[in-house]
């Protein structure tokens, strides 16, 4: 570890982690990849949180927070509210998973944090990472992702790293499954996740990814609280005001806040603040949400043209 690591980045990762709420359970050295030195800080909300419920949270060596990013804005603010947002995930029983508008429950991970410019020409920056199925059984399928973010794009990202990145790549993985271009394998190479100005409004300065409508949140509510609560977590209950949820489905921690009201009104759920977990007669619709994961799965899978199968072609 670098004196400049020990002397700054820690400190203030350790005062931003302490505000957030989170115990820094390890910080250790590692290289991105390009073997340029960066530390990995182990964060939990107790002191021996398990693995399973800690926040690896991978940082350039040099990084400095108290710089001001690409865009004009001060770095510490924005990291200090990734790490309240990541204390409140980190309630949920599986805090890596996810699902998709299309239906899909998923988790991720492995990525190999911050970014780094393509090594094949391309005016690009890259990050590497895993994107699983998780329906409850062994998850087998998966997809190796490589998200290249433009030239373009990177100047609205205040620093090429985690904190910054984080939400926005997720969600364009989440949003690539929905489009059917990502598919779920038992092997494979890397697959493209492209990242670019079309998921930002400069004019508003937000990202846009689904433009969903009442009943599309609602029902995605439900699958949520279905898959990472009912099957993932036992019961327990699952952060429903998430604001990388806000972000996908282009609304607002508020307004989900409100919905998930509404489903605890007809049922559906059960309310600890911000957190739900299923009642009966959700787990009840579990068919439906498992056919509906079987098709947002077929989605994913290549298609071909049976005439050009049978040599019925016109050229």
């Amino acid at each position: 570890m670098t004196p400049s690591l020990e002397t700054s980045l820690t400190d203030t990762l350790g005062s931003a982690a302490r505000a957030a709420g989170l115990h820094v359970l390890s910080i250790e050295t590692g290289t991105d990849f390009h073997q340029k030195p960066t530390a990995r800080f182990h964060l939990g909300l107790t002191a021996n949180a398990s693995a399973a419920h800690s926040l690896l949270l991978e940082l350039s060596d040099a990084f400095d927070f108290h710089q001001v990013g690409s865009n004009g804005d001060e770095l510490l603010p924005a990291m200090t509210l990734h790490l309240r947002e990541a204390a409140s995930r980190l309630r949920n029983p599986r805090p890596d998973a996810y699902v998709t508008v299309a239906g899909l429950p998923i988790s991720l991970g492995e990525f190999a944090w911050p970014f780094h410019r393509s090594t094949t020409g391309a005016d690009t920056y890259i990050v590497h990472g895993v994107v699983r199925l998780e329906d409850g059984s062994a998850p087998i399928l998966h997809a190796k992702i490589s998200a290249s973010m433009t030239v373009t794009f990177a100047e609205i990202v205040p620093a090429p790293e985690q904190p910054y990145a984080e939400t926005f790549i997720y969600n364009a993985v989440r949003k690539t499954l929905d489009y059917g271009q990502l598919e779920l394998v038992k092997s494979g190479n890397r697959q493209p996740v492209p990242v670019t100005t079309r998921y930002y409004s400069r004019w508003q300065k937000k990202f846009f990814f689904t433009d969903t409508t009442e009943s599309t949140r609602t029902d995605f509510l439900k699958s949520k609280v279905y898959w990472l609560s009912g099957v993932l977590g036992g019961d327990q209950p699952v952060w429903i005001a998430d604001p990388r949820d806000g972000q996908y489905l282009n609304t607002t921690s508020e307004e989900l806040r409100s919905m998930a009201t509404a489903l605890e009104r007809e049922g559906f759920v059960k309310l600890t603040a911000d957190y739900a977990a299923p009642t009966a007669r959700l787990l009840d619709h579990a068919e439906e949400f498992k056919a509906k994961m079987e098709d947002a799965l077929l989605a994913t899978k290549p298609t071909f043209n049976e005439e050009m199968r049978h040599g019925h072609t016109n050229m």
